[in-house]
């Protein structure tokens, strides 16, 4: 039953996250990211959006989020106005906006 009732709680914050991502204007420019990892980074981003208020909190809790899970060294830049040009590792890149505000995300290094 506790196994039963752990997956009910992560099913609860997936619908949560998917329902929040619905009312969101998600838009991916660029990827080299296997699907599931671009879902991660937005469902993290907007967790992130959420959570903190400040562009650069918002960073820091993806990059952070991303080191965890898949090692370090990510990098994560986000913000409505910026230019940019960086060498990422294979399958490991993705470059959207959510509602008006650009999130780039990369591992290098």
């Amino acid at each position: 039953m506790a196994d039963e009732a752990r997956k009910g709680g992560a099913g609860a914050g997936q619908a949560a996250a998917a329902a929040a991502a619905a009312a969101r204007k998600v838009t991916v420019k660029s990827a080299d990211m296997k699907e599931e990892m671009q879902k991660e980074a937005i469902d993290c981003a907007i967790e992130a959006f959420e959570k903190q208020g400040v562009e650069k909190d918002v960073a820091e809790h993806i990059k952070k989020e991303f080191d965890k899970n898949y090692g370090p060294t990510w990098h994560c830049i986000v913000g409505r106005n910026f230019g940019s040009y960086v060498t990422h590792e294979t399958n490991h890149f993705i470059y959207f906006y959510l509602d008006q505000k650009a999130i780039l995300l990369f591992k290098s290094g």
